[in-house]
């Protein structure tokens, strides 16, 4: 079964999680992928294969002809986000693409004039969708990579290589992929999470990143007779997001810059909630900012009255940098792969987070590949054949280098 093949059967399996849900996985229907891999893994005849209760799966490909002591993961997440839909995916092939709109349905195009990317992929197979849902690739492009290299590691035994981990988790979404991670019983030295994007992206700088949840206590009585009496709880949410800096928003900043991001705001005249995401590669200018939103709250609690507002900032993950650096052949053995596969490295800072950042943090060093995918979290998503391809191989090298 070739890579894309792989990929097809995963993406018809409808995994979307939920957000602010406790339970794990946020939604049964992973398992149904996580049960799938389970099976895969167990007919190409790798070694100690489980899947845990909350759907995380673990599995061993022994080494081959090797006498490295250094055992390596490879690791990659079953949800998709819930941005868009991910159930009843139909895939749009468009074989030999010769760099002009792509039909996606009636109602739906990927046009490069848009999407300039698509450019860089004339004459490869482009997979995306008929428009009404996303396409998964993130991550089943990075299971279906993970699956191909275990297939050839363990059909071809002339291929020589040291102890391979592999692992696939639940709700990396909603920021919960490593939250149950058994980082003792996966038993990896090191690791990669395949769950970035273009071929060639390397990546070991993360956000440090919070989230701050406020609650707004209003007052509300008839606008009639609400003369020095009525306190509009949605009036104060708006006057709270106008006081953090209009250009840290998503919107205006980029590479190496933080933001503040209103992800949810819901409420009446009486009680209002809003939900901040605080992002920062900078960890001084993360903890400022989290001060800044405290300080804020503080400014409108002394105009309002004390308990007008509650804020609860709670640190999610932080950059995985300091973890990395002393590890730096992580990265050295990527840049080597990707140049034997004859594709240029790029390293970048990602602009979220990964299982990786938080797994760096409990002593599994974990930096960010590829998977060859574009606009996740979209409509608009797509991959190709040639990209999975490639990034196959990538990972196939990184396996010699350390055999």
């Amino acid at each position: 079964m070739k890579t894309l093949d792989k990929f097809l059967r995963y993406v018809a399996v409808d995994t979307e999680s939920v957000p602010d849900r406790e339970e794990m996985p946020s939604s049964e229907k992973q398992k149904n992928l996580s049960a799938m891999l389970v099976g895969e893994l167990e007919k190409m005849g790798a070694s100690n294969v489980r899947m845990d209760e909350r759907g995380y799966v673990y599995a061993l490909i022994p080494a081959n002809k090797s006498q490295s002591k250094t055992r390596l993961g490879f690791i990659a997440h079953v949800d998709t986000a819930c941005a868009v839909s991910g159930a009843n995916i139909k895939p749009v092939i468009t074989r030999n693409y010769n760099g002009g709109v792509i039909k996606m349905s009636e109602n739906y195009k990927l046009d490069p004039v848009e999407y300039p990317s698509l450019l860089n992929h004339i004459g490869e197979t482009v997979i995306c969708t008929d428009g009404r849902t996303l396409l998964g690739a993130d991550d089943k492009a990075g299971i279906a990579e993970i699956m191909q290299l275990a297939q050839l590691l363990l059909t071809d035994k002339s291929i020589v290589h040291g102890e391979i981990g592999i692992a696939f988790t639940p709700d990396e979404e909603v920021g919960r992929g490593a939250d149950f991670f058994d980082v003792k019983g996966f038993g990896c030295d090191y690791a990669y999470t395949i769950d970035g994007g273009a071929v060639g992206e390397i990546e070991y700088e993360n956000f440090n990143a919070a989230s701050a949840d406020i609650i707004i206590h209003g007052l509300s009585i008839h606008p009639g007779m609400s003369k020095n009496k009525m306190l509009n709880a949605l009036l104060v949410a708006m006057e709270l997001n106008s006081m953090l800096p209009p250009d840290q928003i998503p919107a205006y900043t980029q590479d190496y810059e933080g933001f503040f991001h209103l992800d949810e705001i819901r409420g009446t005249v009486d009680n209002a909630k809003m939900g901040y995401i605080i992002r920062d590669h900078d960890m001084k200018k993360f903890t400022q900012k989290k001060e800044f939103m405290r300080k804020v709250c503080e400014f409108l609690n002394e105009k309002y009255g004390a308990g007008t507002i509650e804020v609860m900032i709670k640190d999610t993950y932080f950059n995985m940098v300091e973890k990395i650096k002393p590890h730096m052949h992580l990265i050295e053995n990527a840049e080597k792969a990707m140049t034997q596969a004859g594709v240029k490295p790029l390293i970048i800072p990602i602009r979220g987070g990964t299982d990786g950042a938080r797994l760096s943090f409990e002593g599994l060093p974990c930096p960010n590949l590829c998977t060859g995918g574009y606009n996740y979290h979209g409509r608009y998503e797509y991959v190709t054949e040639e990209s999975m391809d490639k990034i196959v191989e990538i990972l196939l090298n990184i396996a010699k280098l350390y055999a």
